[in-house]
């Protein structure tokens, strides 16, 4: 039993790599025959196991597009009377397979096939005789993208397909490092900063009123537990009801982060000029920032042994739900991407706005197609980012200079460009914690027992037993 348990997950595990393999996303340029506007790219999945496409436009044929989706193209009675000679023609999808679809349209002498589909696009598949006997591109364009190609350019379009390869790293990477980089040092260093203010006012001889402040939340092992076990219900229950919970998570996404902007950026409403944000990602972004900044002032972890719980716990929930669940959906999809990207079959096309988003600075066929945007999650910023306050807070509390901190931020720096190269190497999401957890939590870990401060660091050296003065 046990064997035929492995084989049979072997098995999954191999059709879940040859479904990627097999599945890829490629352009359609498209150009008037009568001048006017510039070309365009759209869209396309295709197979490669029927014909490659080329990978520079200027190698691509550019062919006439003709309009022949009024037919199913499924026997030789739905050929035109003089065929396809020369031409990509458009067809619908359905009624017969789509190797009878392109061994009918390439006996007429077209010299690739595009295939309409009104419902969400799957890889063309076929045996191996069939890709054997095909010898013309076969791709799948969507309805949508078939009516602004012709409402945008008229009937007499011509076409090239091709498929550029892949950057293996966006520049976008450089401005989401930026920003994570930059939130968590200075969420780090605002955190434990409230401890030197507090300090002062202890020392303060002063007895009249104090200015009231935001109380800190100390996180214990059972918060840690309740946490954990809040976010898995959560992931799992946006996975299976995704279209009902997604206008729920964005109004408690704009509670919270109006909360955390007004707590970062009030001293400076009142000479800020008002203006429109061109694109929603940036104030998506700007709020997002806010929000981690004001958790990482609000949320404290008393002892580095709270925080290697929290981080060791996060960084299990982190990679089963991106790297094993894909053996446990029916799509083969990870429920962890899934749910961050948004699934491709929602019917409201809205987006969970609990990540930091940048547009794609490379032009390519996965950023036209499938992913326009790099996310990197809030909860990448945030773990990570209250073990970087508690070194701040301990560092005041051993008065080190702020070596801790310091070296935390730059591990985590590192964590992230180990994170960023991964995706490159393996091109799938990655759960950034499997690389942020173990740099910062060791980093900070040596440092401690370098210095022969890893008892004081373990238990917190006074952050709990002095938190009624803090």
């Amino acid at each position: 039993m046990a064997a035929a348990a492995a084989v049979a997950w072997l098995r999954a595990a191999v059709l879940l790599f040859v479904a990627q393999v097999t599945c890829e996303y490629g352009m359609v340029r498209v150009v008037s025959e009568m001048g006017g506007p510039k070309g365009k790219d759209y869209c396309i999945l295709y197979n490669p196991q029927w014909a490659h496409l080329p990978h520079d436009l200027g190698k691509a044929s550019l062919l006439q597009l003709r309009d022949w989706t009024a037919s199913m193209l499924c026997s030789p009675s739905d050929l035109p009377a003089k065929g396809f000679s020369n031409q990509i023609p458009l067809v619908t999808r359905g009624n017969c397979t789509f190797y009878e679809k392109v061994r009918l349209a390439q006996g007429s002498g077209a010299r690739g096939l595009l295939i309409i589909s009104k419902e969400t696009l799957v890889p063309p598949g076929g045996n191996k005789t069939q890709y054997e006997e095909i010898g013309i591109p076969v791709a799948l364009l969507s309805h949508k993208d078939m009516v602004d190609i012709f409402k945008s350019f008229g009937r007499a379009v011509r076409a090239a397909l091709y498929a550029p390869n892949e950057p293996l790293l966006d520049y976008n990477m450089v401005i989401i490092f930026i920003m994570a980089v930059g939130t968590v040092a200075i969420g780090g260093y605002w955190a434990g900063s409230r401890d030197v203010r507090k300090r002062y006012m202890k020392h303060k001889r002063d007895d009249g009123p104090e200015k009231q402040e935001d109380e800190a939340v100390d996180v214990t092992p059972v918060m840690t537990c309740v946490f954990v076990v809040m976010c898995c219900s959560m992931l799992v229950l946006l996975y299976y009801f995704y279209d009902h919970l997604v206008y729920v998570i964005i109004g408690i996404f704009c509670l919270a982060s109006s909360t955390g902007l007004y707590s970062c950026l009030s001293p400076l409403v009142q000479r800020l000029p008002f203006g429109k944000c061109r694109w929603a990602w940036i104030l998506q972004d700007a709020l997002g920032i806010a929000f981690c900044l004001y958790m990482l002032k609000t949320i404290r972890l008393p002892t580095f042994k709270a925080c290697t719980l929290l981080l060791l716990v996060l960084f299990i929930y982190d990679v089963f739900f991106v790297f094993i669940t894909p053996f446990l959906t029916k799509s083969g999809n990870s429920i962890m991407v899934e749910v961050a990207t948004g699934p491709t079959d929602s019917a409201t096309h809205e987006k969970l706005p609990m990540v930091l988003k940048v547009p794609r600075l490379n032009t390519s066929p996965l950023a036209l197609c499938d992913r326009p945007f790099s996310l990197l999650g809030f909860g990448d910023i945030l773990v990570p980012g209250l073990l970087v306050a508690y070194c701040h807070r301990f560092d005041i509390q051993v008065q080190s200079s702020r070596i801790y901190f310091v070296a935390c931020t730059i591990a985590y720096g590192i964590g992230l460009l180990v994170t960023f190269m991964a995706l490159a190497l393996m091109q799938r999401g990655q759960p950034a914690l499997l690389y942020l957890v173990p740099c910062t939590l060791t980093t900070s870990g040596a440092l401690a027992l370098w210095r022969r401060e890893l008892g004081m660091f373990w238990t917190g050296s006074g952050f709990a037993v002095n938190t009624s003065l803090l």
